[in-house]
Formats: structure tokens, C-alpha cells, sequence
């Protein structure tokens, strides 16, 4: 039986509050949370026996929950696996992911997400969910989600791949209408994307230089389809919640949409927080997503809605592609950027820079999202709590990492910059998955649970 740990003598940052202080581990559990007692105060640490770690110049923070990445397995296993993927999570102080159903074949039925939870039981270092997919016509699929162990039903409402576009007007009715689970939704009008993906194909041929993304996958795009979205959920008092935001019209219409439906919640992803359409001309494809990365006003308002708590998540939208495939010509190359690993540094970087308060990041990096999908016992460091912990040295620069990032497909955006703060230590379910910045080889990966 694992020796109860107690962390001693770092700053604790939770709901609210940076305080200096400890915090014991029992078993997977927080055992007890002990704020700095005053020198002439009589208050004594908890009864041993404990083994001690000092934490001494670091901060402390619940563990990150990323409430969308896609790890590519079963079907793209070149790109990246659930193992080699939460290695790199658990690296940068993520301690649990819900996966997307985008794979190949698609996951969509609640046999394919039971098969990737099995996956995911045996490889996983952080802990785990998975959405099942929305189709036209597996409405039926997901009336079945046992809304206890599944974390939402992923609407792709603009283009996707496969058969996971949903464009029938009775099915998305239906689907707002019954889904037992959070409503996760990619918002982009297909049809506004297309026209524009022709007219620049006219324009530029096989040369359509990647500073036109933002035109061809345009703001309009995104404003439709979120307006489209939003009218359903209040129509149907749906538990909605919009997916990488990606305007500043989109947070408006939220935050008004909000006063009709307060289950309406949304999520931004660390890249729209980090570069703008001025960053094309340097990164091109590598910073090519969907929806695409818009203007520095769009950056600055959705800071600003960070702040607010009109957008309740920060998350990354992890979609890492081989290297090669991103060098391609715009037509070829794929959309999406890795970015699990760094999301947590890339908000310390900003909290730095007196854009978010540390308590903001871990408010919408790690409370945000276990409020919005009611995760049972996590996101918070807390007595009885599940023990997901980050431990980060917000003094000690690293440049290592963009540049070696743990992605199976080798690359980072930010290969180049360094960050100004390092994760030390991470800990799963109280078992430690990272040891001054290495990979300990620990996969104490479980389940996410959901109070609905």
C-alpha cells in the first residue's frame, strides 16, 4: 500500500485563492488542505506517517481538464495514440481529456466509445471521456448514453469529414431536443465556407496563400451557424456548449443567449488566445485550424470574455498532424495544431503578462470545466477530491520543450519561444505521472464520472 504523501510548502491556487500552504494525499484522494498557520499559532501538520515532497517556490494547481482534444486513435495512429498523447498532457500538468469522435471509422455509436474507453483503461496516463459522435440518423445511439460515464455528444454543424456533418434540420431538432448529455458544437455554415473555398480557388488556383484562411473559413461562417446553434438551445432548454470561439460577436451573442438559457456554456481554445491573422505570414499552415484564427480584436475580446466568464473554458483542441502533411500547399494541408502539452505554460505566460490572474487560469482550465460537465469530484483541490495536481516553477524559463515536445508527431507551434514557467511535478488520482519534468511511467488514468 502506497505511504500517505504530503506536499508541503508551496502556493496553493484554488477557487479563488493563492495561498501558501500544504496538502496531504491519502490513497487517490485529498486527504486534507492546511493554509500556512502563523508563526505563534499552535496549528501542527496531520498525524504521520507520511512521506514529504517540498514545494518550496512552486505553485500549486488542481490538474488541468482539456474538454477537447482528438488523439487520433483508432484509425490515425501515425499521427498519435491515446498513450503518446496523454504522456504529452500529463507533461504540461493536463491530468484529464475528453476525446473527440472524429476517428476512423467514426465514433459514433456507443459500441465504437466503449471500445476507445478499453484503449484508453490499458494506455491512458490522465484520465479520460470520450463524446460520442452526432450523424443524421443516430438519434437513437444517443438517447442510450449513460449520462453518468460519458461526457457529451459532439455536433459537428459545419464541415467535417466522413458522415459526421450534421446538416438535416430535423435531425439537429432532435438531437436538441432528447440528448441526455452536454451538447458540444463546432459552429461553421458549410455552405458560406464552400462558396468562399471557390471563389479563392478561382483567384489563386493551387496558391491560395494561408493569410486567407480566416476569409474562406470566414467570421460570417461562424456567426450564422453559433446564432443557428443557440436558437435551438433555448428552444429546447438544451445543455449546449459552444466549442472554440473563435469572434467577438460570437461572445455577445452568448452572453445574451445565456439570459434566456443558462445552460448555455462556451469554450475558447489557448491558440486564439496566443496569435491573430497578423501571426500567418510567419507560421502558415502550422497555425491553420478550424475555425480559423481571426483578428487581434477577436483575440483581445475573447481575452476579455476569458476574464468575464462569459466563456467558461479554456481548453486546446489538441489535433496534431504528421509535419509533413502540414507543409503542404493550403489545399493539401490539414487543419489543426498539437498543443496539450503547452497549454498550461502558454496561460502562465500570459498571467505574466497581467492578462489572466493565476486563479483565472485555474478557473478556466480546471474549475470551468468540471462545472460545466458536472465531473464528479475533480477540478478543485479540495478535502475528498480525486488528488490531479500540477506543480509548476513559474520562474524557471523552458525552451526545451516546444522545441522536443512529447507529440508522436514530433512538432509544436511554438518551437522557438520560451515559455516563462516549467511543470515539475504532476500527480493522477495520487500517483505521480510526472517527476521533475519526466514522465515517472505511472498510467493511473481512470474514468471521468458525471453528477447528472
Amino acid at each position: 500500500m502506497q505511504m500517505n504523501l504530503l506536499i508541503k510548502n508551496g502556493t496553493i491556487v484554488n477557487n479563488g485563492l493563492s495561498f501558501k500552504g500544504s496538502l496531504l494525499i491519502a490513497g487517490d484522494k485529498i486527504a486534507g488542505v492546511y493554509p500556512e498557520a502563523p508563526k505563534d499559532s499552535n496549528t501542527t501538520e496531520p498525524e504521520g506517517p507520511y512521506r514529504v515532497l517540498d514545494a518550496s517556490g512552486l505553485h500549486i494547481f488542481p490538474g488541468v481538464i482539456d474538454d477537447q482534444v482528438h488523439f487520433r486513435e483508432p484509425g490515425n495512429t501515425s499521427k498519435a495514440t491515446i498513450a503518446s498523447e496523454s504522456a504529452a498532457a500529463v507533461l504540461g500538468g493536463v491530468t484529464s481529456f475528453m476525446d473527440m469522435p472524429n476517428n476512423n471509422p467514426p465514433a459514433v455509436t456507443n459500441r465504437a466509445i466503449e471500445e476507445k474507453y478499453g484503449i484508453a483503461a490499458r494506455d491512458s496516463f490522465a484520465n479520460y471521456s470520450f463524446y460520442i459522435g452526432a450523424t443524421n440518423d443516430n438519434i437513437e445511439e444517443i438517447t442510450k448514453i449513460n449520462k453518468t460515464n460519458v461526457c457529451g455528444v459532439k455536433v459537428f454543424m459545419g464541415s467535417s469529414t466522413g458522415n459526421m456533418l450534421v446538416n438535416d434540420p430535423a435531425a439537429l431538432e432532435n438531437i436538441f431536443k432528447y440528448a441526455p448529455v452536454p451538447i458540444a458544437v463546432h459552429c461553421e455554415e458549410e455552405e458560406i465556407v464552400r462558396k468562399n473555398l471557390q471563389e479563392y480557388t478561382v483567384k489563386y488556383g493551387e496558391n491560395i496563400p494561408f493569410e486567407a484562411h480566416p476569409d474562406i473559413r470566414s467570421r460570417e461562417a461562424c456567426i450564422r451557424c453559433t446564432r443557428r446553434a443557440l436558437n435551438l438551445a433555448i428552444k429546447n432548454r438544451s445543455r449546449l456548449h459552444v466549442l472554440h470561439i473563435s469572434t467577438a460577436e460570437e461572445i455577445e451573442m452568448i452572453r445574451q443567449a445565456r439570459t434566456v438559457n443558462p445552460g448555455i456554456t462556451a469554450e475558447v481554445c489557448v491558440h486564439y488566445l496566443w496569435f491573430c491573422r497578423d501571426d500567418y505570414s510567419r507560421f502558415g499552415s502550422r497555425i491553420k485550424c478550424n475555425p480559423a484564427i481571426k483578428e487581434k480584436s477577436d483575440m483581445e475580446a475573447i481575452r476579455q470574455g476569458v476574464k468575464e466568464g462569459i466563456i467558461q473554458v479554456v481548453a486546446t483542441d489538441h489535433a496534431p498532424h504528421l509535419k509533413a502533411e502540414k507543409e503542404n500547399p493550403y489545399l493539401k494541408a490539414p487543419s489543426g495544431l498539437p498543443l496539450v502539452q503547452h497549454s498550461l505554460q502558454l496561460m502562465l505566460d500570459l498571467a505574466a503578462k497581467g492578462i489572466f490572474t493565476l486563479e483565472e487560469v485555474a478557473a478556466r482550465m480546471c474549475h470551468g470545466p468540471a462545472e460545466c460537465f458536472n465531473i464528479r469530484r475533480r477540478g478543485y483541490i479540495q478535502e475528498g477530491f480525486f488528488a490531479d495536481l500540477v506543480l509548476a516553477d513559474l520562474q524557471r524559463p523552458d525552451s526545451h520543450s516546444p522545441l522536443h515536445p512529447a507529440y508522436k508527431c514530433g512538432w509544436s507551434p511554438f518551437a522557438g519561444h520560451t515559455f516563462g514557467s516549467s511543470i515539475i511535478h504532476t500527480f493522477v488520482n495520487g500517483e505521480q505521472t510526472v517527476e521533475n519534468g519526466k514522465l515517472t511511467g505511472a498510467k493511473p488514468g481512470m474514468r471521468l464520472e458525471f453528477d447528472r
